[in-house]
């Protein structure tokens, strides 16, 4: 028994070290990826598309009608208690902060996470990844480094894009709905929002792009020869994404509140 778990102990302390050697060699080739050839650079531009531009309208969809129902919920709950002034920092705490980046995050992996995982992992498959090692390129830096970058970026811009919508999406719907409202909503929603509000969310938003592209160009990687690993590779891109995407936020978190 005592031999079991030994082996089971080594083998779990071999897997964090590959781990934490394989983000230390995406981070290291993502530093001098421009200065690769423009094949690379291709792949950067169309993940960018792929990640950012085609998942832009979903984001803005997603944002306003988020931000327009915790308003009207939150106003109405609030004017019962005679304490309206608060819905503005409700807005930029909930919107802003805190499940802005996690819904955006969770998008990128539903959508993002799976095609990049499958993708690699059928190259894999396929003796390509091979062919790129026997020709003298290195897989990570032309393979891995341009999605990690795009996918990271990604999640920061869209993060900032929900962010704008969901703050001024509800003066439109009070606008519509109750004019009287909108007056003084600019003013109430820059004085709830703070430097520290801003660092947060930035700094979840990169984060959690990191987590996303590391988990499925990893579980890409981690397959064998046969091909039904391919799609068990996609679940797992997304499933130790989300896991990975939750992690980082309570850490985040838990700093934030520290400092």
């Amino acid at each position: 028994m005592f031999a079991r778990i030994g082996k089971k102990f080594r083998e779990f302390v071999m897997r964090i070290g590959y781990v934490f050697g394989y983000i230390g060699r995406v981070m290291l080739s993502s530093m001098f990826f421009f200065k690769r050839e423009k094949a690379a650079f291709k792949i950067l531009v169309m993940q960018l598309y792929f990640t950012f531009v085609q998942a832009l309208p979903l984001t803005v969809i997603m944002s306003l009608g988020l931000s327009s129902a915790i308003y009207l919920f939150g106003y109405s709950f609030l004017l019962s208690m005679g304490q309206t002034s608060l819905i503005y920092k409700l807005l930029v705490i909930i919107v802003m902060r805190e499940l802005g980046p996690l819904l955006v995050a969770f998008m990128v992996t539903a959508r993002s996470s799976t095609a990049i995982a499958i993708e690699i992992a059928g190259m894999v498959i396929s003796h390509q990844i091979e062919s790129y090692i026997s020709v003298g390129i290195d897989p990570v830096g032309h393979l891995v480094a341009p999605r990690f970058i795009a996918v990271t970026i990604s999640v920061f811009m869209l993060n900032l894009y929900f962010s704008l919508c969901g703050l001024l999406g509800p003066m439109l719907v009070s606008l519509i709905l109750n004019p009287s409202n909108s007056y003084g909503y600019l003013d109430g929603i820059f004085n709830a929002v703070s430097m520290s509000t801003i660092f947060v969310s930035c700094i979840k938003s990169l984060l959690f792009g990191m987590v996303i592209s590391i988990s499925s160009t990893f579980y890409g990687f981690n397959v064998e020869r046969a091909s039904t690993e391919i799609p068990v590779a996609g679940i797992h891109a997304v499933g130790k994404g989300f896991a990975g995407i939750l992690l980082v936020d309570i850490f985040v978190i838990a700093l934030s509140l520290l400092f």
